[in-house]
């Protein structure tokens, strides 16, 4: 890479006790790995491949896709963000680090004739998540969350550097547990705890609420199968918000009467998120029975979550 990493995440300057006055709270997430793509055909090259629209990417703002397999599902999900041009150009994907080296490779696949570098930096880069406020300044490779302003922002920093980038911001450093119930509270699902990567379509994991397809651009890896999912009506899978008495662990079936509705995945501080039949959630709820989870009854904690979509008309 061109770049030294010190000179990729380039920090300004900031009063120190200006900083702290209101810290926003800021995590290193061990689990987050970077990809990069380069090259002069990159942006048209991804562009080809994934959910989101990679021509309205650019540095300082970024986009939430996923690839996904030709039936569909998806392979893998991601934040991706522009390389400053100053800094060699090219996009970054803040994807999880156990499918950083497989993407890598399912991208190279598809390079073919096309003028790009593929590259896993997960042992460079990593990923600081910021929320709770607005950064009194940006790092180079900062973006805001595009999932939901809620979720706050991510910086592409190498680990040594986190705590400079969060004392930059204004952040005071936090557990990497305190951002999962964060993350959980606002309702973003986990993959691989909250829904099983080559299982699950977008719908089912609400990439489309969660602005991470776009159903306007050119066609994409199991595109057909999405656009007919949105148009028809049939997304009846949902990551729901749910709320918990008790703790129960990720992976216990939820249950009305004798039907199974689906699984709970990711909980904390009482909230919890669980993929659902919606229509089977919907159909208990107005019958008034029970939704448990190893006994533990849940409650919904956006009732609009659980409405089953309308049936497209002919």
């Amino acid at each position: 890479m061109r770049d030294s990493s010190q000179n990729f995440c380039r920090l300004k300057s900031l009063d120190h006790e200006s900083a702290f006055k209101n810290p926003m709270k800021s995590a290193f997430l061990s689990d987050r790995g970077v990809v990069k793509v380069g090259g002069e055909d990159a942006r048209h090259f991804l562009n080809g491949l994934v959910t989101t629209n990679i021509d309205l990417v650019r540095p300082g703002l970024g986009r939430f896709g996923a690839l996904l397999t030709p039936q569909g599902k998806i392979i893998a999900d991601f934040l991706v963000t522009e390389i400053p041009v100053g800094h060699g150009g090219g996009f970054l994907l803040d994807c999880p680090k156990s499918l950083a080296q497989p993407l890598a490779a399912r991208l190279a696949i598809y390079k073919l004739r096309a003028k790009v570098a593929i590259e896993n930096l997960s042992d460079a880069f990593g990923v600081l998540a910021v929320w709770d406020g607005q950064p009194q300044m940006t790092p180079d490779l900062a973006f805001a969350d595009p999932r939901d302003e809620k979720l706050g922002w991510r910086v592409l920093v190498p680990q040594e550097l986190a705590d400079k980038a969060a004392a930059a911001i204004g952040a005071e450093m936090a557990s990497e547990d305190a951002y999962e119930a964060h993350r959980i509270a606002c309702g973003a699902p986990r993959g691989g705890i909250d829904f099983a990567y080559n299982d699950a379509f977008p719908h089912d994991t609400n990439m489309d609420r969660l602005h991470g397809v776009d159903f306007d651009k050119g066609c994409y890896i199991g595109q057909e199968v999405v656009s007919r999912m949105q148009h028809r009506g049939t997304a009846r899978t949902r990551i729901v918000r749910v709320g918990l008495g008790d703790a129960v662990a990720a992976g216990t079936p939820v249950t009305a009467g004798d039907k199974t509705l689906g699984t709970l995945g990711s909980s904390a501080d009482n909230r919890g998120l669980a993929l659902l039949r919606i229509d089977r959630v919907a159909d208990a709820v107005e019958a008034g029975t029970p939704v448990l989870a190893d006994g533990h009854p849940l409650s919904f904690i956006a009732p609009q979550d659980i409405v089953p979509p309308k049936k497209a008309s002919a």
